[in-house]
């Protein structure tokens, strides 16, 4: 069999390149009348499509039938939580406060402090107090001092002076509103070998129900003025 020729090789060449620029050839763009540039596919309508049935499919989800859980598990490991509360059985103390008036208090054990007169509560016992009157001072506006501090004499703790054994705190509730005590103030009271907390009445008087019930009333005492006392 004899090679074919050289010409007859250019005519294929020739031939097979024609059919592949046939094929290869881009295919026409269309342009719009108002505009030059060319046509493109909108697919925000087939995303849309497809987040809606998403959101019907979720809406779809059947509720439960019954709410009905099973018989009640007979497991020792569940957690009664009313055991979780230990003062639960631990009864308040008598002298805890009962209600704070705007000239008074009530407590536990039916007494009831009446006439503007604060209440001091230490080693299980309930006193009127009147700070306000240890100095001679007309008013209980006057025991706030010029630098808005609350001071008052030592003469007005003279019952911490003679109670043994001294509480270890000393709760102070100064009305409707809280003050710095004065550092005087405060520097006879920690000489005393007490801390004290300083809060409004109505704070106050809950502090010390919980921490009497807790601690016991010989570790906590209370100074509280009614919370009709607004300062200046």
């Amino acid at each position: 069999m004899k090679a074919p020729s050289i010409q007859l090789l250019r005519v294929l060449r020739a031939a097979d390149y024609a059919q592949g620029s046939c094929i290869l050839q881009r295919r026409p763009r269309y342009y719009s009348q108002s505009s030059a540039r060319p046509f493109r596919r909108d697919l925000s309508h087939s995303i849309k499509a497809q987040f809606s049935s998403s959101a019907i499919l979720c809406d779809q989800t059947t509720a439960a039938k019954s709410a009905d859980r099973g018989p009640p598990s007979k497991e020792d490991t569940q957690t009664d939580f009313g055991s979780l509360d230990v003062l639960g059985n631990t009864p308040p103390p008598t002298t805890s406060i009962d209600a704070c008036l705007t000239d008074g208090f009530h407590l536990d054990n039916g007494l009831k402090v009446s006439g503007g007169s604060g209440c001091f509560l230490v080693a299980g016992e309930a006193f009127s107090w009147r700070p306000w009157e240890a100095a001679g001072k007309a008013n209980k506006a006057q025991m706030i001092n010029a630098k808005g501090q609350w001071a008052v004499e030592k003469e007005a703790w003279g019952i911490l002076d003679l109670v043994w054994p001294k509480p270890d705190m000393l709760i102070l509730g100064l009305g409707a509103s809280t003050y710095p005590i004065s550092p005087e103030t405060r520097k006879y009271i920690n000489s005393l070998g007490i801390k004290v907390d300083i809060q409004d009445t109505r704070n106050a008087a809950a502090q010390f129900n919980l921490l009497a019930t807790e601690r016991g009333v010989s570790s906590i005492a209370a100074a509280l003025i009614p919370i009709g006392f607004k300062g200046l």
